[in-house]
């Protein structure tokens, strides 16, 4: 990849084809056909991602990594070598010297030759106890493997787990032969990566303001086209999508990703500790981000280590309450189901949760409408405790409980859920081990840089509120939903979920009311469900933006199912529909 010595390097087109294991299957196909390309990346790890991939690897030891880029190949490698795209993927797992065999033993098959190379180092879970029923151990790596196999002329770079960004900061570091102190560049190419790294995210997908800017002016995000970043020699980037694509790359679209799963000013990873709060977003034509002036800072001397482990089994009721009284109905069901509970000599699960969600209205043109659900939620380590022990009873109350029983979904046993946790552990102690196409070992960790400690976690924390007080309103107010001056996107990160929310049209005057109105305090009373729990908020001016991180409200992660939305991901829009007082002047 990279160009000779002295000759002037061109930018380097780096695309994405998968945002999760499960994203769009045709994906890879129409990156590769759609226009000009580098390279191609695929991101298929997450934290309950790589859950599934140890249940998969309890049952084969040949298994942990991800099978459906295995069948995208079928198609794709021959598409990827006639127009010349190296493919550069995490989705090896838990397995991805098993994965770089399969591509491997699949090139011979379709009679396309590939040089593939594998990274690991990343699996720690044998180096130390990491306590009891720990599936998965796994360090977040950077992109110098990445970067040592495209050297050596690889087509085909399978990972383990890395950085999501570091897909990418590992082709542009390879490509430009920076140093791995090169912080600023390397800052860049990171926050291009985490653009990047969640597909379509980037162009239109999930977007708050998607009614008034694409839906109105006839923008097609039916089906939005995967983005792709030109990534400069100085580490600049413009963020597009192949022509003809649906969907839009805005200044907006790139804002919402960039506050996606972050926290602070400072995003440390294992490459570079990128400055959010000096990133320049600037529309540089149609479909067409420029993102600029990134600081980069050494990294922290520590890596992420993502636990996994089986937390027990969960079992899930929810019964549905149609009409008059629903409160009562509530009550009487739930004071039969808890009885029942006693009476089966049966132990009571270790933990159960009842909420009644009040979907219903009076006088409803539709059954539906007119209905409330109570949700029964059990878990407990017993799996027989969570089975048959609870959906038993609440089947045998159909006749003999509240007007209008009946069941939203059919009964079922108990089912495993798992815990994410995060640990740190020394960067030098992590290997990190590139394995060229001709099977040479290089080892490729370097010292870690100067850490950070102290710095990662500053802002507003824990109703602490700092900064100005709210200023009076120039103009008169309006109660209102926040949406309509404010976009937002949220996401998860173990146990904690974050809350990135921005200016409409990143205007000044709005960003500036955000700043002084939505304070921690606002955001309790706005969210009552974060009442208990830290908050902390992060001010990102560059992007008109605030960031607030609220630990603690998915419980153990994303697998242990704590919340209905076990990912946060509509935690943003909830904020965006709660009313407040807002300046006549900003609505619309």
């Amino acid at each position: 990849m990279s160009a000779p010595e002295g000759t002037p390097r061109e930018p380097l087109r780096v695309g994405n084809a998968s945002g999760f294991y499960g994203d769009r299957f045709a994906a890879l196909a129409e990156m590769l056909t759609g226009g000009p390309l580098d390279v191609l990346t695929g991101d298929y790890l997450a934290e309950l991602t790589m859950l599934i991939l140890g249940r998969d690897r309890l049952k084969d030891p040949a298994r942990g990594y991800a099978r459906t880029f295995l069948r995208q190949l079928e198609e794709g490698l021959g598409l990827a070598r006639e127009h010349g795209v190296t493919l550069v993927t995490n989705a090896g797992g838990l397995n991805p010297a098993g994965l770089a065999d399969a591509v491997r033993e699949l090139s011979e098959r379709v009679g396309v030759p590939a040089r593939v190379a594998h990274v690991e180092g990343d699996d720690l879970l044998g180096g130390q106890d990491w306590g009891e029923g720990v599936l998965t151990a796994n360090a977040y790596l950077g992109g110098a493997g990445i970067a040592a196999c495209l050297r050596a002329g690889a087509d085909v770079v399978v990972t383990g787990r890395v950085a999501d960004a570091a897909l990418v900061s590992g082709c542009a570091a390879a490509h430009f032969d920076w140093a791995d102190d090169d912080w600023d560049r390397l800052a860049g190419a990171v926050v291009a990566g985490h653009v990047l790294e969640c597909g379509t995210q980037a162009t239109g997908g999930n977007y708050a303001f998607f009614v008034r800017d694409f839906v109105r002016d006839g923008i097609d995000v039916r089906h939005p086209g995967f983005p792709l970043a030109e990534i400069a020699a100085d580490g600049s980037s413009v963020v597009t999508k192949h022509p003809g694509t649906g969907g839009a790359v805005t200044v907006g679209t790139v804002t919402a990703q960039l506050l996606y799963e972050t926290a602070g000013p400072r995003y440390a990873g294992p490459d570079v500790t990128a400055r959010l709060d000096s990133v320049r977003l600037s529309q540089a034509g149609p479909d067409r981000v420029r993102v600029e002036g990134v600081r980069g800072e050494p990294r922290p001397g520590t890596l992420k280590v993502g636990l996994t482990r089986l937390g027990g089994f969960r079992n899930e009721v929810t019964l549905v309450l149609t009409g008059l009284d629903v409160e009562a109905k509530a009550a009487l069901v739930q004071e039969q189901l808890e009885a029942a509970f006693s009476r089966s000599g049966a132990r009571r699960p270790r933990e159960v949760s009842w909420s009644l969600v009040r979907t219903d209205r009076m006088d409803a043109d539709v059954q539906e409408e007119s209905s409330a659900l109570l949700r029964l939620v059990v878990r407990d380590a017993d799996e027989r405790v969570v089975g048959r022990a609870v959906s038993g009873p609440a089947v045998e109350l159909a006749l003999a409980s509240y007007p209008g029983f009946h069941l939203a979904a059919p009964p079922t046993g108990g089912a495993p859920f798992g815990v994410f946790e995060a640990a740190y552990v020394r960067a030098e102690a992590v290997p990190h081990v590139a394995v060229l196409p001709d099977g040479t070992r290089v080892d490729v960790a370097f010292p870690a840089g100067s850490p950070l400690a102290g710095r990662a976690g500053e802002g507003q924390r824990a109703g602490v509120e700092g900064g100005p007080a709210p200023r009076p309103a120039s103009s008169p107010v309006r109660r209102a939903p926040l949406g309509l001056v404010a976009g937002a996107r949220s996401g998860d990160k173990g146990g904690s979920a974050n809350i990135g929310v921005w200016a409409r049209d990143a205007d000044p005057d709005i960003y500036s009311w955000l700043r002084d109105t939505l304070t921690v305090a606002k955001v309790r009373e706005l969210l009552p469900e974060t009442r208990e729990l830290d908050v902390t908020r992060h001010e990102l001016p560059n992007l008109a933006a605030l960031n607030f991180v609220i630990d603690g409200i998915l419980g153990q992660g994303v697998a242990s199912q704590h919340r209905f939305d076990p990912q946060a991901k509509a935690l943003g829009e909830w904020l965006r529909a709660r009313h407040l007082d807002i300046p006549e002047v900003f609505l619309p």
